[in-house]
């Protein structure tokens, strides 16, 4: 009879003092369906009177029993059997706190003023992450810490021995029990070991089993030492008190003694307490194992002696002889028939070993058992039959199924019988399924598999098929395909394919520059992907970057091969030619102009040229800029960087013509011939063609003196190639070099003009810094050689010498750490020179060096102290707002006017033109402090205005002169008062470019001046420059306004607004392409306008008019087009539409038409409107009108379908409400609330339903007591 189950939830919220909620599940028969249906719906229609209907339904008592009261019976505290009397388990909060205690004297962070910070924090946050448990740290008042951890218990427990092991001090201790009781300590899998080490927060070592040693090391805290110590020794001293026995028992005799599954040797051990251990029967040992207290270990040893005696004494056997394919029959699943047959019989059955040829099987019991027993060996042995089924070999896996799935349901559903179904399943097997095997050359075989399987398990999944390709170290050509035996065929082609195709495969090297190889991948592998998808039977192998190679591997078919190869060629010839580079060489001072103001310049050329330029870092010495990109566009990018340097400064450019075949050993090794040239000659540019370019022309940048002499020694040193060259080498200290080149290269020129040769010095650059070579006619190098030698020579000649220097002087010299004497050793070979010391009043001043650098040095002290004996100081005025000018930027100017004339120049302090002046000191009798004070000289300058200059008499007035001229003048220029907003640009982007370039600075009136008049101040010579430049912009902006008069051309169009969205196009294409192409502005009416049909387009009047010729041109075209209604079925609206759109777009597209679905909430939802030229809405209509026949079809078919169909629970269970009559809800009898005295509880009472916390007075209530 089939049975139901009810889901009855119930929830008693009336109570104020108790809130339960409980589901019952209920399992009813048939029969008592009605009961329970009258207690869901009592509004049902029953047979019955109403009477009878009242009866039926339940009393409160049994819907909502009582909870039992603990009042006293007689009998005890029993409680009342009721249905709440089952006991509850108490739930426990699976979070724990614990606080633990670090004595200070165990702390091992004692920092207090780092508490909260430092190592003791560090290690409390790592603690934290590694456990999950969450802590707290205090400190007592004696220094101890406190540390509460909250978490789950594990959590806690690790937290503690962490807390224990790195915030207190470690101590250890040993302690020593027997060997043999080492085992127990540790425990199963060490699960006792680590118990202990939690509880007691210690570290316990246990010597290795192959240590003779029995003491066990403790770590930790003197506290958990004592606890360890002592589980240790209780441990130790339980196992003193146990014994174990060693039975040794004939191994025929153990069934007896465990009894049929266990059952005797477990009765045993209950009786004894020991615990017997006896080997199980697939382990040939005779020893059976007893443990446990001595006493209860002699009681089972006892035990088991007897019984061991009894059955040796009683016990007889038989031999019978039983097939060995029948012997697992008698043994049966995991030994379960013997234990069966020894329950019954008590005999037991000794079955000889599987990997023996003996077919005796021996009975060994009672006499009077062993016929029983020798009846049911030959009934299990006989229960089964050996039928074999012919299946092919290939099948068996399919049999079998996946982890041995299809035999085991076999068994399940059949334990007896298993070979009718296994020959069904063979036949089955036979009928659907099939095998190919093919022929593939093992170096394909991975190239099948693809990566990470991807080609074979596609073709696994697409003809439902397996493959067995022969791993690599079988060396085998087959491949096995089974499955489906169309699949099979077709997988087979497949592969086959495959095969051929790799066949036709072939290799090819490309050798590409690694350089390129980076650019080729693309930053994250995007460009090489591109190629890929390109062609994607092409697979493109690049090199390690370590092994430096240049060989890119492709492989795939021949023709997509050569393709691939072609198009990378070409990507590599546009990197080359985009590679091209070209250095300029541009004076240092003109790098910032070049860049301009946040790079806008540079940035410009970069953009419009499309190359990258690279200037050298602002430290570097280097003069460099270089430029890479196509050859046409560098030379341009070049052309234009030398246009801005040309502009900045008074640059000379002249072209000399040399000999193609001379210019190599003009530039001389690594630039060293070309770059003494451009040193001597104050650094100008000399840039050679590319060499093999067979041109002549060398190029001279620079300064016009400084060109004209480059190119005179240039041309010198290509006549002295041309005719007889010859190059000597010599080698001296680099101390010397200085000495020997001279003040502003005064000694070699003197070398070289008495001799003709051109002597080179090593640079910073080069990595011999001793060797100097000498260039020209043999002769000359023969002279200037010797006149060298002999300095040199002269210089290793040390000496000393000594001169009188007046002490006022010596400061001068020993000053800012010895600068000056510091130069004088540079210039002069490193000559030594040793002043007195301070206070000695001494004159003597040491030299010491080479007998000329000593000389030299000397003369050039003595012209030093007879300047400062000549020198005078002078004041120069010149107000304090210009000095920060004068000075220039880090003080650059006013260096280089210290440098020139040779004076030094003291700036005042700056005053405060916010301090108040200083008052007067109050003055009786025209005295202060007994002082009479001069009356100030209203016409006196200024302290702030006063700049000291001290030298020489005339070198100070030259200084003066200088400085003036650094004082910043200003000049208006007239500018038209609209054009002032433009020239100071975006955010003063305008005015600050225009004011960094001319190196000025200037002012524009405030807007309500309304004034013409801009004022540019700067450097005089800087003026003229500006001015210009100003002017120019001007004339631009004149330009740009006239432009955009003539931009401002209106035009407007009328246009039908139901067209606006036609010529605007999906997302603005139409009407952006036609901006585009006629430079114009094109704007549609808003939705509020007046005028919705009038489109305003703006620009030039030529482009104007074109531009609105070409949305009249739109207009007409869609003029032509018509609208027809037609009637579809909403039913295959969606499915016209397609997801997304996609099917809609497509028809659209396809006829040229538009297309518009009612809306959801329309009059007609069947109304589709198509739009378009006449020809094309006709074949959109009967694309249509076809589509909803076809689409119908399935609508008709699916609908038919669901009428055949159960309806939803939702709507069963509506309709059976409706058979059912409105719900009287849940109804019971005997409520209290139906008392007379008695109303049900008032929910919104504090009394009925108090607060938590809120007294309450007790009040007897049918609810039964309340309880808080």
């Amino acid at each position: 009879m089939g049975r139901r189950v009810h889901k009855i939830s119930k929830s008693w919220q009336a109570d104020g003092n108790l809130h339960l909620y409980r589901t019952d599940y209920l399992v009813t028969d048939h029969l008592a369906v009605a009961h329970s249906d009258s207690v869901f719906n009592s509004g049902a229609a029953v047979a019955g009177s109403a009477g009878e209907e009242e009866d039926a339904l339940p009393t409160y008592k049994d819907a909502f029993p009582p909870l039992p009261e603990k009042a006293a019976s007689p009998e005890g505290t029993q409680e009342t059997a009721n249905a709440w009397t089952s006991k509850i388990r108490p739930l426990k909060s699976s979070i724990i706190t614990q606080v633990f205690h670090v004595p200070l004297e165990e702390r091992k962070y004692k920092d207090i003023n780092q508490f909260g910070e430092g190592d003791q924090a560090k290690v409390c946050v790592d603690i934290m992450h590694k456990t999950g448990a969450h802590l707290e740290l205090s400190l007592a008042k004696d220094q101890g810490l406190s540390i509460m951890v909250s978490g789950k218990l594990d959590a806690v427990m690790k937290a503690r021995k962490e807390i224990v092991s790195r915030l207190q001090t470690q101590a250890s201790a040993t302690v020593a029990i027997p060997k043999e009781h080492h085992r127990f300590v540790i425990g199963k899998n060490g699960e006792k070991l680590q118990e202990l080490e939690l509880k007691t927060a210690t570290k316990i070592q246990i010597p290795r089993p192959d240590d003779p040693s029995n003491q066990i090391k403790i770590s930790g805290t003197k506290e958990g030492l004592e606890k360890a110590k002592h589980e240790i020794l209780l441990i130790s001293a339980e196992q003193d008190k146990r014994a174990v026995e060693r039975v040794n028992i004939d191994k025929v005799y153990h069934p007896f003694l465990t009894g049929a599954y266990n059952k005797l040797v477990g009765e045993m051990m209950q009786e004894t307490g020991a615990r017997i251990n006896v080997p199980p029967p697939s382990v040939n040992k005779t020893e059976i194992v007893i443990t446990g207290e001595k006493e209860q270990v002699a009681l089972a040893v006892a035990l088991i002696k007897k019984v061991y005696e009894d059955k040796k004494k009683n016990a007889t056997t038989i031999a019978v002889e039983v097939k060995k394919s029948q012997h697992k029959y008698v043994i049966g699943p995991k030994g379960n028939t013997l234990q069966e047959i020894l329950d019954k019989t008590g005999v037991s059955v000794e079955i000889p070993p599987s990997d023996s040829s003996s077919e005796t099987v021996i009975l060994r019991g009672e006499p009077d058992r062993l016929g029983q027993a020798l009846t049911e060996v030959y009934a299990k042995a006989n229960s089964y039959t050996v039928s074999s089924v012919s299946a092919p070999s290939w099948l068996h896996r399919f049999i079998i199924g996946k982890k041995g799935q299809n035999l085991a349901k076999i068994t399940q559903q059949m334990p007896k019988v298993h070979i009718d179904q296994i020959e069904a399943i063979v036949t089955d097997l036979v009928s659907r399924m099939d095998y190919a095997e093919i022929s593939v050359d093992p170096k394909f075989h991975r190239h099948l598999i693809g990566k990470g399987g991807v080609n074979i398990n596609r073709i696994k999944e697409l003809h439902k098929v397996t493959v067995r390709i022969p791993p690599d170290n079988e060396k085998s050509n087959l491949i096995r395909i089974e499955g489906d035996p169309q699949g099979v065929q077709e997988a087979k082609k497949e592969l086959l394919e495959l095969a051929s195709r790799m066949e036709n495969e072939r290799t090819k090297d490309l050798i590409i520059e690694q350089r390129f190889h980076r650019a080729i991948i693309g930053q994250k592998g995007e460009k090489i992907k591109e190629v890929r998808d390109k062609f994607p039977e092409v697979i493109i192998n690049f090199p390690d970057p370590a092994q430096k190679s240049d060989i890119v591997q492709l492989r795939g078919p021949r023709t997509e091969v050569e393709k691939c190869s072609k198009f990378m060629q070409k990507i590599v010839a546009e990197m080359v030619e985009n590679s091209f580079s070209v250095s300029v060489p541009i004076f240092k001072q003109f790098h910032r102009n070049i860049i301009g103001k946040g790079g806008s310049n540079i940035k410009k050329i970069r953009e419009e040229t499309n190359t990258k330029i690279d200037l050298p870092a602002e430290n570097s010495n280097s003069e460099m800029i270089v430029i890479t990109g196509k050859k046409a566009n560098c030379e341009v990018a070049r052309n234009r960087i030398l246009a801005i340097q040309k502009e900045l400064a008074n640059i000379s450019e002249i072209e000399v013509s040399i000999p193609s075949k001379l210019h190599n050993s003009l530039i001389g090794s690594k630039g060293r011939f070309v770059r003494s040239i451009m040193e001597e000659c104050g650094g100008v540019h000399i840039h050679f063609p590319t060499e093999g370019s067979g041109i002549d022309k060398v190029t001279i940048r620079g300064p016009i003196e400084e060109v004209e002499k480059a190119k005179q020694q240039l041309l010198a040193l290509a006549e002295e190639k041309q005719t007889k060259s010859h190059t000597a080498e010599l080698r001296a200290k680099p101390e010397y070099h200085k000495f020997l080149i001279g003040k502003g290269g005064g000694n070699i020129r003197k070398v070289r003009d008495s001799t003709g040769a051109r002597i080179i010095f090593p640079t910073a650059e080069d990595k011999d810094q001793e060797l100097i070579t000498v260039i020209g006619t043999e002769e000359a190098v023969r002279e200037a050689q010797k006149e060298l030698e002999e300095l040199i020579k002269s210089l290793d000649n040390v000496v000393e010498d000594t001169m009188s220097v007046d002490p006022k002087h010596h400061r001068y010299f020993v000053s800012r750490r010895g600068q000056v004497l510091r130069d004088l050793a540079d210039e002069y070979g490193g000559v030594m020179v040793s002043f007195p010391r301070t206070g000695s009043q001494s004159e003597k001043v040491t030299l010491k060096g080479a007998k000329e650098c000593v000389e030299a040095a000397k003369k050039r002290m003595q012209e030093i102290v007879e300047d400062l004996e000549a020198q005078v100081t002078i004041e120069c005025v010149i107000p304090q707002k210009f000095h920060r000018s004068i000075m220039g930027p880090k003080g650059s100017r006013i260096q280089q006017i210290t440098r020139d004339h040779n004076v030094q120049i003291k700036f005042p302090e700056r005053e405060d033109p916010q301090a108040p002046p200083a008052e007067a000191t109050i003055q009786e009798n025209g005295e202060a402090n007994g002082e009479v004070k001069e009356p100030v000289d209203p016409n006196a300058p200024k302290k702030c205005d006063v700049i000291v200059i001290s030298g020489r008499k005339e070198r100070c007035d030259n200084a003066v002169e200088a400085l003036k001229a650094l004082v910043p003048v200003t000049i208006e220029v007239e500018v038209p008062f609209e054009l002032h907003r433009y020239i100071i640009g975006q955010k003063g982007s305008g005015i600050r470019k225009m004011m960094d370039e001319f190196e000025v600075n200037i002012q524009v009136p405030a807007p309500d001046q309304q004034s013409d008049k801009i004022a540019i101040t700067g450097l005089a010579n800087h003026l003229d420059r500006a001015k210009e430049g100003l002017l120019e912009r001007v004339k631009e902006l004149q330009a740009e306004q006239e432009d955009r008069a003539l931009r401002s051309f209106k035009l407007t169009i009328t246009v039908d607004p139901k067209y606006h969205p036609k010529i605007i196009g999906r997302k603005g294409a139409i009407i952006t392409n036609i901006r585009t192409e006629h430079d114009v502005n094109i704007q549609f009416p808003e939705k509020n306008d007046e005028n919705q049909d009038q489109i305003t387009i703006t620009g030039y009047e030529h482009k104007a008019i074109a531009a609105r010729d070409a949305i009249q041109a739109i207009v007409d075209e869609l003029e032509e087009m018509i609208s027809e209604d037609i009637t579809l079925d909403s039913r295959v609206h969606a499915r016209i539409i397609g997801a997304r759109g996609k099917g809609i777009r497509k028809i659209m597209d396809e006829f040229k038409v538009d297309l518009r679905f009612p809306q959801s909430g329309a009059s007609d939802p069947n109304l589709v409107t198509v739009t378009g030229r006449p020809e094309l809405v006709d074949e959109a209509i009967d694309h249509l009108l076809n589509l909803e026949e076809e689409y119908m079809a399935d609508v008709v078919e699916n609908e038919a379908k669901m009428a055949y169909m159960r309806p939803s629970g939702g709507s069963a269970a509506a309709m059976d409400d409706h058979h059912r009559g409105p719900s009287k809800g849940f109804v019971v009898r005997e409520a209290p609330w139906t008392t007379a005295n008695e109303k049900a509880p008032d929910m919104s009472s504090s009394e009925d339903f108090p607060s938590f916390g809120a007294p309450v007075a007790t009040k007897t209530s049918p609810w039964g007591p309340k309880r808080f």
